[in-house]
């Protein structure tokens, strides 16, 4: 058994079948479907407690590790190149649908 499904295996004995985010829960052939995030990042920090890891599912999991990496990469608005967009293609929008269509 490899030692990712082992902590998977203990933690879906541990915890209830429900994503930690969204609190979809899950059964059956959707079980596949919840996974186990390591809360610090790191996957060889599996304590039998479970105390590293939460259940989440795909979509959950997805957006949790593109957060981190949003952050790593200065998303947060303070890290280089990340200005805000200032650029308003939109702007004169609502003027034009103001107008009366020319005939």
């Amino acid at each position: 058994m490899t030692s990712e499904k082992a902590y998977r295996d203990q933690a879906l004995r541990l915890f209830p079948w429900i994503c930690g985010r969204c609190a979809r829960e899950f059964s059956g052939v959707r079980l596949r479907e919840l996974t186990v995030h390591h809360k610090d990042g790191d996957h060889g920090n599996n304590p039998p407690d479970g105390s590293n890891w939460e259940l989440l599912c795909l979509y959950c999991h997805e957006n949790e590790h593109a957060r981190m990496a949003d952050a790593r990469a200065g998303g947060d608005g303070k890290g280089p190149g990340t200005a805000p967009a200032s650029s308003r293609p939109l702007a004169g929008l609502a003027e034009l649908l103001k107008q009366k269509p020319k005939p």
